[in-house]
């Protein structure tokens, strides 16, 4: 049975009437006075009321009435079980649950309420106050279920736009696009927080959730749970396998990519480097993306590892951003401080790292090969004698030659 039946077998039997018909008359005589009684009363009672903007004041002043209105009609149908204020919130823009607040709406119904009631007297016939109350504290109780109805389908609504801007937003930066649709995305998002890092990694291909973005979003949402815990924006998305966290207001990527690395699946889990801001998010992907690839090449990582720590893996697996980041930060500061300091650490690298075979070669005391290769980490910030800054060193220097070997050839091309 539909609703409208349900309503008119209930029309076929009588009613008792919730209030008499001059109450009835008496409320039809005050609506007026009882829409501005309850906007003054928000005016005075709500400090939030008087700091909207006078637009969206008048749409609330729309909805007291609307609700007033919903009442009168309910105490004239005795025959409906429950009020029609459905409609009561839709008088208003659904733009307007943005700026009001489930908990503001509610201290308004409660305001609203008041107002009635504290002209119950007034308005009831003689004799009437009890049966008037009643039916006040039951429309109450109806309209306040009405706003929670009304904000959890907005809610909803939301929740589904914004995954769709997110996956667009995360997307995006995949691709390296830094459009300024950016910024406007991030600002629909209430996205705010800097400085920002990419954090990467994989979803495990036995898992339930792998290869489906619908899958993989239970996961997504706990890591939204912990982002918030730990007072953190997050963005996330999924790439085929790989799973991207855009994260917000953390000043340590290994700190960030830590809180996290747990959720990935098998295999290394990668932070891409600090950046402003949202905006330039697409530069920290790019750098923890091409670290994830190039990530085989080095299987004793540790998890999580900066996208920086793979620096010689990228350059060699391709990546021209890891290059001139080696040639611009270890190899050029290397030239500058003299081919000495040059020839003495590549000599070392070439010697096994030993300092006496280095020194006979290059026919100087050790106490020089040691000081030279302090000098070589005070420029780059490598020590030569660990292993992976050795490597790193060694990577650095090769692509500085071929580099300054390129450039030689073409001048000569040209003379």
């Amino acid at each position: 049975m539909t609703e409208q039946q349900a309503e008119g077998a209930e029309g076929a039997r009588p009613h008792r009437p919730r209030v008499n018909a001059e109450t009835v008359r008496r409320i039809e005589r005050a609506t007026g006075a009882l829409g501005t009684a309850a906007i003054t009363a928000m005016e005075k009672r709500l400090p939030w009321f008087r700091n909207l903007s006078a637009e969206n004041r008048s749409w609330l002043g729309l909805v007291a009435q609307a609700g007033i209105a919903a009442f009168l009609d309910w105490i004239r149908h005795p025959q409906r079980n429950r009020p029609a204020v459905t409609e009561v919130f839709g008088t208003a823009p659904r733009e307007l649950a943005q700026a009001v607040s489930l908990q503001h709406a509610v201290e308004m119904v409660r305001v609203i309420i008041d107002a009635v009631e504290a002209q119950v007297d007034e308005l009831a016939a003689p004799g009437n106050e009890a049966e008037l109350r009643e039916a006040v504290l039951t429309y109450a109780r109806e309209i306040a279920f009405s706003a929670a109805l009304v904000y959890a389908r907005t809610a909803e609504a939301r929740g589904a736009w914004d995954a769709r801007l997110e996956a667009l937003v995360v997307d995006s930066l995949v691709r390296g696009e830094t459009e300024d649709s950016l910024r406007s995305w991030a600002s629909a998002l209430n996205w705010s927080s800097s400085p920002v890092t990419v954090v990467v990694g994989t979803i495990g291909d036995d898992e339930p959730t792998s290869g489906s973005a619908a899958g993989v979003e239970p996961l997504i949402e706990e890591m939204r749970a912990q982002a918030r815990r730990a007072r953190l924006d997050l963005l996330a998305g999924l790439h085929g396998n790989r799973l991207i966290l855009v994260v917000g207001g953390c000043d340590d990527p290994i700190a960030a990519a830590d809180r996290f690395a747990g959720r990935f699946g098998p295999g290394p889990v990668i932070a891409g480097p600090l950046v402003r801001d949202l905006r330039t998010a697409s530069v920290s992907a790019r750098a923890a993306l091409s670290a994830l690839r190039a990530a085989p090449a080095w299987p004793d990582a540790p998890r999580p590892a900066g996208a920086d720590d793979l620096l010689p893996e990228r350059a060699l697996d391709g990546d021209p951003d890891a290059r001139a980041a080696l040639i611009s930060d270890v190899y050029e500061p290397l030239l500058s401080g003299g081919h000495a300091l040059l020839d003495t650490l590549t000599t070392y690298l070439e010697q096994g790292s030993s300092l006496e075979a280095t020194a006979r070669l290059l026919f100087v005391h050790p106490n020089t090969v040691r000081y030279r290769l302090r000098r070589v980490a005070e420029l780059t910030e490598y020590t030569p004698s660990a292993g992976r800054d050795g490597f790193t060193l060694w990577v650095a220097v090769a692509l500085g030659r071929l580099t300054a070997g390129r450039a030689e050839g073409a001048r000569g091309r040209l003379d």
